[in-house]
């Protein structure tokens, strides 16, 4: 299909699947930098592929402080299109959304670069028939959130007057502890309702987690048995095979816990425990997901010390490559005490799961990139087979892979063919790219969909931020006072510390190996 053929294909096409998002301009600040082009516009690429975007009402707008104009900012975005979105790539569909691409250039507090933002924005109404709607994407730094959000404002960019709407997405971090999260909810909400306010965890677009809620509220055989009488301890494991590359400027200021516990971590917890919501409206899902989150229970500085564990990777081979040790990574403090590994034990303190631990464990530079939730089932009693040669059963696991091959895995217990009665494990395995297919997607794709629809299911509302940052203070008051002895504790490659397998032994529990994909 030649460009000419593929233009009028989408300007007439229904949507793949679905319906299209209403007519809008994606105004995205940070424009230049790294998430835009690796992430965003391939997003954007993708749902205008699947023909979700308004053919005849849309238009994307970078602004950033580059010196760059229209051709240069479509330019800089091309370049790299090819290699994100991979065979999907057409030319055509990338023309037509590159003629809907401008740029404007300034710094994120000059008043003068808003004015140009707002007659660029009048523009595209005029030009694309945007209706005056805006999902404003806030790819910068944290510290600019406030700022940027006050000049809009200032200039009237948030107004929603006229039936139009103005909405504004973060990215995390929300804060870097309990006071700063507050301060931050505060600033914003000065200057939005937040009704307009978007806080993006991009864990959240993939499909596993969404199929989550799917998977425990549509199935019967699954609800009735997902509390603490049938389920014995939950896992969650975030592994990473990188060490921190270009990022230890950041990193090291950061830390596992920061980076990945209140966000990632704790948004998959509050959908594995959450109670069933009266609807699928975002406010009914997400005031269930809070609840989850304010039963958490509080560590104490004793708990903090017995059950949580934090690394620092020494040097080794991860994912076939060779790494240097943590302190040895550029932009790390030679004596860093950063934690690049978090184990940590929770409880839930509510009717579903008292007594229930949940485990999770979250590192860099270990084995196998993987992130997975395994609910591990109670063991049966063994008095049926008192008589037999069987001497133990394994329990059931029930096993939902996020990345990087999303599925669902179950083990069970099966007899093997024989004349003795013994027993062996069956895994049966669904993968969604075997079953659906694979679609092109930068995990974004569903977010700024959301973005330009209303709907905020998968956004993280001020309460659930705050409650989260709630559970992890204490641990982080702790650590700045009690300083790590033995880091590095574990070499690039393993599976972190052995304090973190001791954390399960205590319990008589252990860690389902990340370099085992069949149990």
């Amino acid at each position: 299909m030649s460009v000419a053929e593929t233009i009028a294909h989408l300007e007439s096409a229904v949507p793949i699947a679905g319906r299209k998002a209403p007519p809008c301009t994606v105004v995205i600040f940070g424009a230049a930098g790294d998430l835009t082009q690796r992430k965003l516009v391939p997003a954007l690429y993708n749902l205008a592929n699947q023909r979700l975007l308004t053919a005849s009402g849309f238009a994307t707008i970078g602004f950033a402080r580059r010196e760059l104009d229209d051709a240069g900012f479509r330019e800089y975005l091309g370049g790299e299109l090819r290699g994100h979105v991979g065979e999907s790539f057409d030319d055509g569909v990338w023309s037509w959304l590159c003629t809907r691409t401008s740029y404007v250039s300034g710094n994120f507090d000059d008043p003068a670069a808003y004015e140009r933002l707002a007659a660029q924005l009048e523009r595209a109404q005029q030009e694309f028939g945007t209706a005056g709607n805006v999902l404003f994407y806030l790819a910068t730094a944290p510290e600019h959130f406030g700022l940027v959000a006050r000049m809009l404002k200032a200039r009237g960019l948030l107004d929603q007057s006229g039936g139009r709407w103005r909405r504004v997405i973060v990215e995390k971090p929300f804060g870097h502890d309990l006071a700063s999260a507050r301060a931050l909810n505060r600033e914003l909400q000065s200057e939005l309702a937040e009704s307009q306010l978007y806080r993006i965890d991009h864990y959240l677009g993939k499909e596993t987690v969404q199929n989550l809620m799917v998977l425990r509220f549509s199935n019967a055989i699954f609800e009735p048995i997902w509390n603490r009488r049938y389920i014995d301890h939950v896992q969650i494991t975030v592994a990473e095979t990188l060490g921190v590359e270009k990022r230890g400027g950041y990193y090291d200021k950061a830390g596992a816990l920061r980076d990945m516990v209140p966000n990632h971590i704790f948004q998959l917890i509050s959908l594995v425990a959450m109670e069933p919501p009266i609807s699928f409206q975002a406010d009914a899902v997400r005031d269930e997901q809070c609840k989850a989150l304010r039963a958490m229970q509080p560590f104490t500085p004793a708990d903090v010390l017995s059950r949580v564990v934090r690394g620092q990777y020494a040097a080794g081979n991860a994912g076939n490559k060779t790494l240097p040790a943590y302190r040895a990574e550029h932009a790390v403090a030679p004596e860093s005490t950063t934690e690049t590994f978090v184990a940590m034990k929770l409880g839930i303190d509510n009717w579903r799961w008292s007594g229930v631990p949940f485990y999770l464990r979250v590192g860099k530079a270990l084995p196998k990139r993987t992130t997975e939730i395994s609910i591990h089932f109670r063991k049966p009693p063994m008095v049926l087979f008192r008589h037999t040669e069987v001497e133990s059963t394994k329990p059931n696991v029930l096993v939902v892979r996020i990345q990087p091959d999303e599925g669902i895995a179950l083990t069970f217990g099966a007899k093997v063919p024989g004349a003795a009665l013994r027993l062996g494990s069956v895994f049966m395995d669904f993968s969604y790219s075997d079953h659906f297919g694979s679609t092109p997607a930068t995990g974004y794709e569903r977010l700024l969909f959301d973005g330009m629809l209303g709907d905020q299911t998968l956004f993280q509302r001020a309460d659930m931020v705050e409650a989260s940052w709630a559970v992890v203070d204490p641990i982080l008051d702790l650590w700045t006072k009690v300083l790590p002895h033995d880091f590095p504790n574990y070499h690039a490659g393993t599976a972190g510390p052995v304090d973190a397998d001791e954390l399960l032994a205590r319990d008589g529990r252990q860690w389902r190996t990340i370099l085992d994909t069949t149990s």
